[in-house]
């Protein structure tokens, strides 16, 4: 049996038991075209070149004629069956353009903690995982390629990483005491890396209401991982108050559904009922759904994200909807006590965010306007109490003088301000104010700044 064979046999397996299991993805492959530098496999004539202090096992499948090789100073190259390596001499594949040499990229850059570096073969269509539940979960098979070469950074979360078993070089480590003299060994060193731990043994997942995956503690790693082809930011979502469902690393639009539930409860039974009796409508076929159990309050419930990933429809919520209106006709048969929803906001478009950029633009104004008026307020109040500025009511006030008013042009501000006329000595029965004659048909307003300077010339 071929090794695609046991693989198969293998899963087919674990499928036949309920077991989850993770697969990684990428290799250290020499016919791998992502692996150098050019995103080319090398062609005859080039100069090939790995990193001198990188340990790196490379399966090398095809045969190669190069001119120039620089070595790792601690590694290994597998030769499948068939594979050669021959010098090329003078001559050389015009096609590929050689020039400089062709480099092996870094084999350090794969960390166990990436997202992106795992698969899940029981992963229907139109299911996915939160970010925390890609990876490995505790209680996962952990499958590496038989026949592939392979690295694998550990770490650098705060704790060990537990799994049920790993499955490498054609070995199956279920116990912490295998696994640990392996990865000790020159072979599981060329292989895993990094200042984290490794632990197996864990068991496997026998409720069927779902278990907890159990890598809470590890997401802001995780998270990290995932987004730092990103520079280390979530995009941004497209529609008003996004949500954030328990295990994932950024926002997302669509809905969540929250179930308690009662021990007849059945997860996998629940996704079925999914996949047949609602995403295969044509109303839902733009939908990804999540479904799993998470922990929250010290209490466990069942997560279902619904996520559009096309433009948004309002789908999501339809079926959000949909859900709780099953879960009140059929909670008894399911096993649900009770639902709740939560949906994101309408989709953001430009003509939305343009309104939101003039809304928060007037804000600012409106602030801004706010402050000069207090400053102004709190600077005439200073002056008066000061005595260099006085005021009495408008009825009470003289007439004006007849002609142009007593004042000068404000360079500053471009206004007039007016010279303070002398108080009026008033009847005993009256309240003696001091007044500040303003035509009010100029439209003008005392400057502070020159206030001392009007009441000398008084």
């Amino acid at each position: 049996m071929g090794a695609l064979g046991r693989v198969l046999l293998w899963l087919q397996l674990c499928a036949l038991t309920r077991a989850a299991y993770k697969l990684w993805v990428p290799n250290t492959s020499f016919d791998t075209a992502s692996n150098w530098n050019q995103n080319r496999t090398p062609c005859a004539g080039d100069a090939v070149q790995f990193p001198a202090d990188k340990m790196v096992s490379v399966l090398v499948r095809d045969s190669h004629a190069i001119s120039d090789m620089l070595l790792p100073l601690d590694g290994e190259l597998v030769l499948a069956s068939g594979a050669t390596f021959s010098a090329a001499g003078g001559d050389s594949d015009p096609s590929c353009n050689p020039g400089a040499p062709l480099l092996f990229r870094n084999p350090d850059r794969f960390s166990w903690l990436d997202p992106h570096l795992w698969s899940s073969g029981t992963q229907a269509p139109g299911l996915f995982s939160v970010d925390a539940e890609r990876v490995p979960c505790s209680y996962d098979d952990v499958l590496f390629p038989r026949d592939g070469s392979f690295r694998v950074a550990l770490g650098p979360g705060p704790n060990p990483v537990h799994v049920r078993s790993v499955s490498a070089v054609g070995q199956t480590f279920s116990r912490d005491e295998d696994l640990t003299a392996f990865l000790a060994s020159r072979e599981g060193r060329l292989r895993f890396h990094g200042s984290g731990a490794l632990r197996v043994g864990s068991q496997a997942c026998t409720d069927a209401s779902g278990c907890v995956c159990g890598n809470a503690e590890m997401l802001p790693w995780i998270c990290a991982s995932l987004l730092q082809p990103l520079g280390g930011r979530c995009p941004q979502a497209a529609c008003q108050d996004p949500l954030l469902p328990q295990g994932q690393c950024c926002n997302l639009c669509g809905a969540i559904v929250s179930l308690t539930h009662d021990p007849t409860f059945d997860l996998e039974q629940y996704r079925a009922r999914l996949l047949d009796l609602f995403l295969k409508q044509p109303q839902y076929q733009g939908l990804q759904v999540a479904v799993s159990k998470v922990l929250r309050d010290a209490h466990t419930e069942i997560q279902v994200v619904l996520v559009e990933t096309g433009h948004a429809t309002g789908a999501a919520g339809q079926l959000g909807h949909a859900l709780l209106q099953d879960a009140v006709a059929q909670g008894s048969v399911l096993g649900i006590v009770s639902a709740t929803l939560r949906q994101s906001g309408k989709p953001t478009t430009a003509d939305s965010a343009l309104n939101q950029s003039s809304s928060s633009a007037g804000l600012a104004g409106g602030v801004a306007a706010l402050v000069l008026l207090a400053l102004l307020g709190t600077v005439l109040l200073l002056l008066h109490r000061s005595g260099r500025l006085r005021w009495r009511r408008h009825e009470d006030a003289e007439p004006a003088s007849a002609g142009l008013p007593l004042g000068f042009r404000n360079p500053i501000f471009d206004v007039i301000v007016f010279k303070q006329q002398p108080s009026v000595e008033l009847p005993d029965s009256a309240q003696k104010v001091d007044i500040l004659d303003i035509d009010t048909k100029f439209g003008c307003f005392v400057n502070p700044l020159f206030a001392g300077e009007a009441e000398a010339e008084a």
